[in-house]
């Protein structure tokens, strides 16, 4: 045997022994060595496969593997052991099908190309059963009803697994809003799927996380309050840390941010990042929006809260005063910039929209950054107050919730103008820790002064 021959052999037994390896040599262009996420998540599922766990949970954005990747596992599963059963589960009949001949023509493929490895070379005499080969249902040669494909439409009749795959049972934002189809998804899954699984079986969920009650997030309360042992893979495409993508190659930061910009925070962050959308826990659940011409204002004003340590924010909102003593947001700073930036910006702001009155808290140093954006106005249409703000934060805050929702106004794509500020207001949990309060604070100030009183002055 010749050193192209060992070689090869030897690179057939890698395969054979490691997942991560089977997915190279079946598709090197796709698995490069770069791609560590590749090899992590190969690496997470042959894991689990080979642990005493029951569940594994994959998060990851789209178009970058994993249900490729699950494919696979199905492929390598059943080449190393014939006598499995494995049942996945995926949106629709037209995908759960693609899945499954994905699989089989795998099995079945022969070999064109002496130079490229097929999988009758990693495991061979493991072939789809003569005359037992339909697209949703297969058997190997050897083995007994090794392979069904379903969905919540379909059935699994008749049919047990050891192994069972979920992919991707949401396809948009409106149903994962949609509290009945999420509720359909878990009755599916305990009803039918659960009922097939075999004693001592896995399950494999591979989803993107687009709601806290989708049947990923169901399975993991289920797991932790029946004590399964079980583990959650969460990729996301942006570490917003480092600012590094997950694969550059597949989603470059420039595409990422094009469709944020498009989709909206609140989408991609489900899409991309794995942060469901829902707004269980949070504080404000709706927000009310305007676009085309405004309406007559009684007054402008501006509310500015300044940041009280290195790691808040400053978040200074220039607002109209309806004569129905509504507010509409005109404009928003919302920065971690220190004040030499802050000042020059915040005056520039209040002239822009010719605000007549700015209320700037004077805690924590407010009192000379008020001072210094009033020396910086170039116009004296605006007058500067500061005060000292006693009352609690978080009492104000939870107080004013109601008419924030109620009366505050925002732009159509406000999403867009101000990213980190939208993110904060949607995300602000109603309990428990929050990272920052700085633009709940700032909008409560606006709520305290319009609901102080009538407003006709510039006080």
């Amino acid at each position: 045997m010749d050193k192209e021959q060992i070689a090869l052999q030897a690179k057939l037994e890698l395969a054979r022994r490691e997942f991560y390896f089977y997915c190279r040599t079946k598709a090197p262009g796709f698995y490069k060595k770069d791609r560590v996420y590749l090899k992590d998540l190969c690496n997470e599922l042959q894991d689990f496969i080979e642990s005493d766990e029951e569940v594994i949970v994959i998060a990851e954005p789209p178009r970058h593997g994993k249900s490729r990747t699950g494919g696979n596992l199905v492929e390598w599963l059943l080449g190393k052991d014939k006598t499995r059963k494995i049942m996945t589960g995926s949106y629709n009949e037209t995908l759960s099908t693609m899945f499954s001949k994905n699989v089989r023509n795998t099995i079945q493929e022969e070999k064109a190309d002496l130079s490229k490895p097929v999988f009758s070379d990693i495991f061979p005499g493991v072939t789809i059963k003569r005359g037992d080969g339909a697209m949703n249902l297969w058997s190997l040669e050897g083995g007994y009803n090794n392979y069904l494909a379903t969905s919540p439409t379909g059935t699994a009749t008749g049919f047990g697994c050891n192994i069972m795959i979920i992919d991707d049972l949401i396809k948009s934002a409106l149903e994962a809003n949609n509290a009945d189809v999420l509720e359909k998804h878990w009755s599916w899954f305990t009803d039918t799927m659960l009922s097939r699984l075999e004693e001592g079986g896995k399950i494999i969920v591979i989803m993107t996380r687009w709601h806290s009650n989708d049947l990923a997030g169901k399975i993991l309360d289920w797991c932790v309050k029946e004590g399964k042992k079980h583990r959650y893979v969460r990729m996301q495409a942006l570490n917003k840390e480092t600012g590094e993508m997950l694969c550059p190659e597949i989603l470059s930061y420039k595409s990422y941010m094009t469709k944020v910009s498009a989709m909206g925070p609140d989408i991609a962050s489900a899409n991309y990042q794995q942060e469901p959308i829902d707004l269980k826990g949070r504080l404000y659940s709706q927000f009310k929006t305007y676009s085309g011409e405004l309406p007559d204002f009684k007054a402008i004003k501006n509310y500015t809260d300044t940041a009280d340590t290195g790691d808040d924010y400053l978040c200074s909102i220039n607002y109209g005063v309806t004569f129905a003593n509504e507010a509409y947001i005109l404009d928003v700073l919302y920065t971690k910039d220190p004040m030499e930036i802050t000042e020059p910006k915040t005056a520039r702001m209040l002239e822009k929209d010719n605000v007549n009155v700015a209320n700037i808290e004077s805690n924590n140093g407010g009192r000379g950054f008020a001072r210094n954006v009033e020396r910086l106005l170039k116009t004296n249409k605006t007058k500067v107050q500061w005060f000292h703000q006693s009352k609690n934060k978080q009492a104000r805050i939870l107080t004013n919730a109601t008419w924030v929702m109620d009366h505050a106004y925002y732009p159509e794509d406000w999403h867009n103008r101000w990213p980190d500020f939208y993110d904060s207001m949607i995300k602000y949990q109603r309990e428990g820790k929050n990272k920052h309060d700085d633009a709940q604070d700032a909008i409560t100030g606006v709520a305290e002064k319009i609901g102080k009183k009538a407003l006709f002055s510039f006080d």
